[in-house]
């Protein structure tokens, strides 16, 4: 058991690297009405909309992501029991399509307004 929550871990690890954000530093002061709104910060319509989507299907990924470590959990864990192991593997199945729609999503989502954006 020790094993498994350390490879999790260490997953979990790995995917805070992928997932990492960028940070920009101030290089200057803003005055005005401009200096109300934070930097970065999406300004158009098509920016606020794939910011948005962007993280909607962020969210989606990773819940599909957790479904398929909890499949193969209870793969791992059905101990030879015939519907525990079908019922483990259509997790995995529907982890597995749940993370082809939000990649094929993000695609289609960012293809689609980047045609609008110009």
């Amino acid at each position: 058991m020790k094993k498994i929550i350390f490879k999790i871990s260490r997953a979990v690890t790995a995917a805070s690297v992928l997932f990492a954000t960028k940070v920009y530093a101030a290089t200057e002061a803003e005055t005005g009405a401009g200096s109300a709104a934070p930097t970065g910060a999406p300004t158009s319509l098509l920016d606020q909309v794939k910011t948005i989507t962007n993280t909607l299907l962020l969210i989606v990924g990773i819940a599909a992501v957790i479904m398929l470590i909890i499949g193969g959990l209870r793969y791992i864990f059905s101990g030879g029991d015939k519907e525990a192991i079908d019922s483990a593997k259509n997790t995995i199945l529907y982890a597995v399509i749940g993370i082809v729609v939000a990649l094929l999503a993000f695609a289609i989502v960012n293809f689609v307004l980047g045609r609008f954006g110009g």
